[in-house]
């Protein structure tokens, strides 16, 4: 859609050109991102790229600046990918997350920046949260917490940004609204059937304490009354103390809990240690910041229909 060229620095050309890097990866599209007959969306991550895509359809091409299996929140951004979110007509992304791409859109002169942070509300959570924690006080080696960007993992939260999604692509590309509008509508549909699938399917369980190596689930915690007892804070790659590894194989006794969750993008190592030691089992439950071939689904619906499977299987529900 963006058919003329935006004025680019000639620095920053030219230092794309020496990097000589190949087409971003895209999640659907690996051609360049500005300067097509379509509306022109960069997203930060796939769970933004996936929101961008299944509004715009036909009428968006969305390059995603998180290739598949990158841990999103380590990225950083090229002197290329400066370039092509210049050329682009709207960047969706999530402030919060991903340090370089907050940035990145701070200095670029794109006409439509899109916060998905700013379409709902973000809470202060740290390594355990839900209605267990809210029943004592810090453990040792907890973190005492700092606004979690995780809201895309909570179903009814995610309608929220492709609401806010949905009113953002209309204003910006307003001889398609209609099928914004009603693409929206389809995409949150399908959200609240997740989201009572989600209820209906964690109502009655053995315990409601789940064990991740990385706080991630807060929010679906919440959600749906469960407790998040995570080995590390929001940061997955950052290392539990000794006193928080033994608090959660105490806590892992005392409530009955079965399973050590990790995820597919980070190592599995410090989940096996724990679940060795604790005498429990491994599963995956996956934040879905990327979809590799290591995913259990091939978009964020199947996938979370696969976290559902693993929490209800670990949880004991009846």
């Amino acid at each position: 859609m963006n058919v003329r060229r935006r004025l680019i620095p000639g620095t920053a050309v030219a230092a794309a050109t020496a990097l000589g890097l190949g087409a971003l990866s895209a999640c659907s599209s690996s051609s360049a991102a500005g300067n097509t007959d379509k509306y022109d969306v960069v997203a930060s991550f796939y769970p933004m790229a996936f929101l961008a895509e299944r509004i715009g359809g036909d009428h968006v091409h969305v390059t995603s600046l998180t290739q598949p299996g990158q841990e999103p929140h380590d990225l950083e951004i090229s002197a290329r990918q400066t370039v092509r979110l210049q050329e682009s007509d709207a960047v969706l992304y999530l402030k919060g997350l991903q340090p370089a791409v907050d940035k990145a859109v701070a200095q670029s002169e794109i006409k439509t920046k899109i916060d998905a942070a700013s379409l709902t509300t973000l809470e202060e959570h740290g390594n355990e949260v839900g209605g267990h924690a809210a029943a004592h006080d810090t453990h040792e080696g907890e973190e005492t917490g700092g606004e979690d960007p995780h809201v895309w993992l909570d179903p009814v939260r995610y309608a929220q940004l492709a609401e806010g999604v949905g009113k953002a692509f209309e204003k910006g590309d307003p001889d398609h609204a209609a099928d914004y509008r009603k693409n929206t509508a389809a995409l949150v549909k399908q959200l609240n059937e997740l989201n009572t699938r989600f209820k209906d399917g964690l109502a009655h369980t053995r315990t409601k304490v789940f064990i991740t190596t990385h706080a991630a689930f807060g929010y679906l915690a919440e959600r749906y009354g469960l407790t998040e007892e995570a080995v590390n804070g929001l940061d997955p790659e950052s290392e539990p103390s000794i006193a928080r590894v033994r608090d959660l194989e105490k806590m892992a006794k005392a409530d009955g809990v079965t399973t050590v969750f990790y995820e597919t993008l980070v190592s599995d190592r410090t989940a096996k240690t724990i679940a060795t030691d604790a005498g429990l089992k491994t599963d995956v439950l996956d934040p879905i910041e990327g979809i590799t071939k290591k995913s259990q689904g091939t978009d964020y619906f199947s996938v979370q229909e696969a976290n559902l499977k693993s929490l209800q299987q670990a949880l004991g529900a009846k």
